[in-house]
């Protein structure tokens, strides 16, 4: 899909396991910027690279020109088809620095975050050749600039990049949307990285790595329904904990999520430690 004139987004699906018999359909979006050569924002899971390449032939430009694979963030579906990516084209790599681990040594994270079929979604490490932080800026030649922001909450080095000029802001996971399962460590963070995402000047375009692209004025009303999803999280976490002992963490998952009208069985721990997260705002009813 051409978001623009130098902007291509891309939906990947995919399955992930989950704890219950049914594997749990997803997608991702990556986003392909075509100037002289082609910057790459995430790559997807492990095989997605067949799926890129088709749809760069498809567009009549080439596989090696990609040049560079930004990474919003260090989870699966984000860095999966990276390795392969890489091998094929020679490309640089680029993350936040607190997310290059993860990325160089995927079994770390598969023990560190132990996310259900962790091994069919990543394709397996890569190095990172370029460490991004906020305020960073990416030339990618032809007029194309890239306005790094460091956007914590769903992951301590969570990136969210603005395309100068044609005002179009990549912003990988850092956006919940409402009603699908909530990813992010800490709450906190989610919240003001959304506010400051929120503060940016005439956003064209949002586009998101796990929601449909968002345009104009409905780009900021996408931001403030994820901080009213966090809110609402945050009201049940509150109503299930209450002010009774401590619970194991799979056990405030499952029951805040049936709280919320979600199947518990689809509780895990990565959704489980967004739960826990907000127990550290217990005695604070209004989070946003």
């Amino acid at each position: 899909m051409q978001i623009s004139q130098k902007v291509h987004a891309l939906r990947l699906p995919f399955y992930v396991d989950s704890l219950s018999a049914m594997p749990m359909e997803r997608y991702t979006y990556v986003y392909l910027i075509y100037g002289s050569e082609i910057c790459l924002i995430d790559s997807g899971i492990a095989s997605s690279e067949e799926a890129i390449f088709d749809y760069i032939k498809k567009t009549g430009r080439k596989v090696n020109d990609i040049s560079l694979i930004i990474h919003t963030h260090s989870h699966p579906a984000h860095i999966g088809a990276t390795r392969a990516i890489k091998a094929e084209t020679a490309c640089s790599v680029a993350a936040h620095p607190t997310e290059r681990i993860w990325i160089e040594n995927v079994e770390l994270q598969a023990s560190e975050r132990p996310v259900p079929g962790f091994h069919s979604l990543v394709g397996g490490p890569v190095a990172v050749d370029r460490a991004l932080d906020d305020g960073d800026i990416v030339d990618l030649g032809c007029g194309l600039k890239l306005l790094v922001y460091h956007t914590p909450g769903h992951s301590k080095g969570s990136l969210s990049l603005f395309l100068q000029g044609f005002k179009i802001l990549f912003s990988g996971d850092a956006v919940p949307v409402p009603g699908e399962l909530p990813v992010y460590e800490d709450v906190t963070a989610s919240v003001e990285s959304l506010r400051r995402l929120k503060s940016i000047r005439d956003i064209h375009y949002l586009l998101s790595s796990w929601d449909e692209p968002r345009k104009g004025e409905e780009a900021y009303e996408r931001i403030d329904a994820g901080l009213r999803y966090i809110q609402h999280i945050h009201n049940a976490v509150l109503r299930v904990a209450g002010d009774g002992p401590a619970m194991e963490p799979m056990e405030l998952c499952a029951k805040v999520l049936k709280e919320l009208g979600m199947p518990p069985e689809i509780a895990n721990p990565v959704v489980a430690r967004s739960f826990t997260s907000h127990l550290t705002l217990r005695g604070q009813k209004k989070i946003i």
